[in-house]
């Protein structure tokens, strides 16, 4: 059921990986009379900041269903989201669409401004593409972070943010 409508709401474009990222964490959803309108998981990853490495709410498959977006479901979800990354983490953390950046950006979400990567058995891979794309919600423990430091996210299959 949240596969199917993971799939329907990102017309077709979510793979397999991107649902094995979603799961192991916990999930938020919104539900009307006909099923799911609404959905986000918050999962743990471990990312380095600097030299200090963070437990993060890593935050995955945000999506409303076509047929009720613009309603502030997306606004909803994320008001949990942003609740669960703040009451149980040191960050979140987000890869965020042209589409979905301003949702996340009105709700005090901001950019990584410094360089990123990915850790490797080979040490660390810049990953370069995603350096416009990586948000991050500040959390008490850790308001001061400076967003100019590198920031590299732990290994996984399909894309590594």
């Amino acid at each position: 059921m949240l596969r199917a409508f993971l799939f329907d709401a990102f017309d077709g474009d979510f793979t397999d990986s991107d649902f094995d990222h979603c799961l192991g964490g916990v999930h938020v959803f919104a539900d009307d009379t006909v099923g799911i309108v609404g959905h986000a998981s918050v999962v743990q990853r471990q990312l380095i900041v600097g030299q200090t490495v963070l437990r993060a709410g890593y935050v995955e498959a945000v999506a409303v269903a076509s047929r009720r977006r613009r309603e502030g479901i997306g606004d909803a979800v994320m008001a949990r989201v942003d609740d669960i990354v703040v009451g149980a983490y040191d960050l979140g953390a987000l890869g965020a669409s042209d589409d979905g950046r301003p949702l996340y950006r009105r709700r005090g979400w901001e950019p990584w401004r410094g360089p990123l990567g990915v850790l490797t058995p080979d040490g660390v891979r810049p990953t370069v593409d995603d350096e416009d794309s990586i948000l991050v919600l500040r959390t008490p423990t850790h308001r001061y972070l400076d967003t100019m430091q590198p920031l590299i996210c732990d290994p996984r299959a399909g894309s590594a943010w």
